[in-house]
């Protein structure tokens, strides 16, 4: 990859569309994770205004300390970018408490997981309003097209997407590139939505490095039953991933009225 030309292409990308849109700048959640590190980033070389939230929901002490050493490395390189804490905690515990108790308790956890995202991009869009920014995501090209591995209308809720045409390992070099702290670098994978120490390949069961593979494979027609051992098991987690959710990458289905009905 030519990492320099990729991001010339993405920065000058995203100021033209802000421009074009009549927009200020950019509103991120940042969660101390590479994509929001590296897509943060991206917005800062933009010369445009770039607002940075923290949104802390019981998160680990270890990824809201990465997420405000990553905002400090921006705001000492970039005039533009300022910083603003919503401590979500409280208002997500009052929503739990306002809910009816249920006996799926699974169920109940998966749900809770995904509304935690839910919240945090209701907290971006506010500030977007206010400010006249747009929602940048932070999703990439195996988690939004390859496994489906981020919540409808959370993170998912978005104005335009970055890096979404970038496999993680391309990610992290142009993080590594853009000079991104290395403890971001370092730091496995997670989407902080359960309030544990969990990674993103607990969850999934494969590496993103392994998840690159099986979109490859599937792109070149492959199938599990082509392969053994590991790379059989890691085809089949790929692949019911992508088949189970379907539903987050393709347009809400909408039910189209024959004409004969309406007249």
């Amino acid at each position: 990859m030519q990492t320099e030309k990729v991001i010339d292409h993405i920065v000058n990308w995203l100021r033209e569309y802000a421009e074009n849109a009549g927009m200020k700048g950019f509103v991120i959640g940042v969660s101390g994770g590479i994509d929001s590190a590296v897509t943060s980033a991206l917005c800062a070389r933009t010369g445009l205004e770039l607002l940075c939230l923290e949104m802390p929901i019981h998160q680990a002490s270890s990824q809201v300390n990465r997420a405000m050493n990553h905002i400090g490395w921006l705001q000492d390189n970039h005039d533009k970018v300022s910083m603003i804490r919503v401590n979500l905690t409280p208002v997500f515990d009052g929503l739990i408490e306002s809910l009816p108790p249920v006996e799926d308790e699974e169920s109940r956890f998966m749900a809770l997981a995904n509304t935690r995202a839910r919240l945090r991009m209701t907290s971006l869009y506010y500030f977007a309003a206010l400010k006249k920014y747009l929602v940048a995501g932070t999703g990439n090209k195996v988690e939004d097209f390859g496994v489906g591995f981020f919540t409808k209308y959370g993170d998912g809720g978005v104005d335009l997407s970055p890096i979404a045409d970038l496999m993680k390992s391309e990610v992290y070099e142009i993080g590594r590139f853009l000079g991104v702290n290395q403890e971001i670098l370092d730091a496995a994978p997670t989407d902080g939505l359960w309030g544990d120490n969990r990674t993103d390949e607990d969850q999934i069961g494969a590496s993103y490095d392994e998840l690159e593979w099986a979109m490859k494979m599937q792109a070149e027609g492959k199938e599990a039953t082509d392969f053994e051992g590991r790379e059989r098991e890691v085809m089949t987690i790929y692949i019911r991933l992508n088949s189970l959710n379907q539903h987050k990458m393709i347009p809400i289905p909408v039910c189209e009225i024959p004409l004969h009905l309406k007249n």
